[in-house]
């Protein structure tokens, strides 16, 4: 990971739905810049994380400090303006509006001055669709523009859980040299199943399992270590 000041510290975190606990004693830490992937078979409490993180879920014990402040206490709206950026695996846009309705949307919910023409510029292939219904779109592009809403926040860290799931390869790619861009000014953790593409463009992996970290370290000493498999088979 990057030597700059880390903008999110987890530390002995529980968390789960109602009395059935997920997450336990969990800890992560995330720096201003840079791609932290969160690996893991299904079940593994990745995204009962995410949601945690985004508040969205109630912890039951732990501290999560963001940007210099304890944020456990914090409504998802105040972690947001205080730019806590969030792109959960589904029901990320709304598929009735247009392309171009979903980010002045997403503009007017962040209650900031935000660039459509920046999220525009930065996927070139949603100006080709503003006039569309955001349910005419390919997978692909339905996760660009979830990540082009968020993005309208102007996040200091974004959140992003399985954004090349049912996207074709080809754009896979195209999303993944997006998210790499990306990293380099900002801070983003990355919950994929694709571990290889995961494995190429983290800076800092965690490889979770039950609800715990299991393995944690660079890149490639996660790629390199023999226990890796262990963790992701079914």
């Amino acid at each position: 990971m990057s030597e700059s000041p880390n903008i999110l510290e987890v530390r002995k975190l529980n968390a789960g739905y109602g009395r059935s606990q997920v997450l336990f004693d969990l800890e992560i830490r995330a720096a201003a810049k840079g791609m932290v992937a969160i690996l893991g078979r299904n079940g593994a409490g990745k995204t009962t994380l995410l949601k945690a993180l985004a508040g969205e879920l109630p912890v039951m014990s732990g501290d999560i400090r963001f940007d210099g402040r304890d944020t456990v206490a914090e409504p998802t709206e105040m972690r947001a303006r205080r730019g806590m950026g969030y792109v959960p695996q589904e029901q990320a846009i709304f598929g009735k509006l247009t392309v171009r309705e979903n980010l002045e949307l997403g503009a007017i919910l962040q209650g900031r001055s935000a660039r459509i023409d920046e999220v525009l510029d930065f996927f070139p292939k949603l100006s080709l669709r503003l006039a569309q219904t955001a349910a005419t779109l390919s997978g692909g592009e339905r996760k660009m523009l979830a990540i082009g809403r968020a993005l309208l926040g102007k996040p200091k860290l974004l959140l992003l859980d399985e954004p090349t799931e049912g996207v074709w390869v080809g754009v896979i790619e195209e999303i993944a040299d997006r998210l790499v861009l990306l990293s380099r000014e900002i801070s983003l953790i990355l919950v994929e199943q694709h571990v290889e593409l995961a494995l190429r463009v983290a800076d800092h992996v965690y490889v979770m399992d039950r609800g715990t970290v299991a393995l944690e370290g660079t890149a490639a000493q996660i790629r390199d270590d023999p226990r890796l498999l262990r963790y992701l088979a079914p």
